[in-house]
């Protein structure tokens, strides 16, 4: 009775490292992402040539111990870094991160779902994609759902905390309404918003790039999937952007999802210009 309450939820697209659904459930999680980086990027006294995109891989895992816990695998993967200009052209490994899933509350009857979530980021990753620097970081997170016939809500509060000062301390805050018009056309719309409580201090980070000066100089951060411990991110301390696609159930137990996804606030001020989404998600 339990499941079935929550057999038609679906799991957010956008942001997926910090975005997750609120259910606990078994399921693999496969993503590629392709995103556009803006033609500039503003750093300390201007702006910098950039443009060039990057590719992300990834498969994330959730295994349910029962109706109320599980563990998830919500960062790891592959990326493949190529820029136009100022930066080299790299790829490699993203770091992990782990954790467990506990539902606060869970209340079939109503359709609703609220958990917390904690993981740790392991910086096992390649510094030469931005990743494997600091000690690594804590990341909790606070995630809601709420069934209401065909329509679906859901949201995420979260905080990325580093063990030490060469990260950013990060917020971000993910919204996420959908309605199934069919079994196979499912739209949805997502708005991500990612602030900076305090910036950090990279600037023994990332030597494979412009001799480590990027955290010196960047008056950003890198959204999501890239913490820079950018030394003047806060002069821009908020980014948001909005999401827009559909899913389509290709069985009771798998979904395809698509998402394009745009800044709202200064393209320069962050490393997207646009960013597309394909996932499958396979539950069991």
């Amino acid at each position: 009775m339990a499941q079935d309450a929550f057999a038609n939820a679906i799991r957010p697209i956008t942001a997926p490292t910090v975005a997750d659904l609120a259910l606990p459930r078994t399921q693999l999680h496969a993503i590629y992402m392709r995103q556009s980086m803006p033609s500039r990027v503003s750093v300390t006294g201007g702006n910098v040539p950039l443009g060039g995109d990057f590719d992300v891989y990834a498969l994330q895992f959730e295994i349910a111990l029962n109706e109320r816990t599980s563990i998830v695998a919500t960062k790891d993967g592959y990326i493949d870094f190529n820029p136009d200009n100022t930066l080299t052209s790299q790829e490699g490994f993203a770091n992990l991160g782990l954790g467990i899933k506990h539902a606060l509350i869970y209340d079939p009857a109503n359709e609703t779902v609220v958990s917390g979530i904690a993981t740790v980021e392991i910086p096992t990753g390649e510094s030469e994609v931005w990743q494997g620097e600091g000690d690594g970081a804590m990341n909790l997170n606070l995630a809601a759902l709420k069934l209401c016939d065909r329509i679906q809500y859901a949201g995420n509060m979260g905080l990325h905390i580093p063990f030490s000062d060469s990260q950013a301390l990060t917020g971000s805050v993910n919204l996420h309404a959908s309605y199934e018009v069919t079994p196979w056309f499912i739209p949805l719309i997502e708005i991500n918003w990612f602030h900076i409580f305090d910036a950090g201090d990279g600037s023994l980070s990332f030597t494979d790039q412009l001799g480590n000066t990027l955290p010196s100089i960047a008056e950003f951060e890198g959204g999501d999937l890239i913490n820079l411990g950018a030394a003047n991110a806060g002069e821009n301390r908020d980014a948001v952007t909005l999401g827009v696609g559909f899913r389509s159930r290709l069985s009771d137990n798998a979904t395809l999802g698509f998402a394009y996804e745009l800044p709202l606030t200064e393209e320069e001020d962050g490393l997207m210009d646009d960013r597309l989404t394909v996932d499958l998600v396979w539950k069991f």
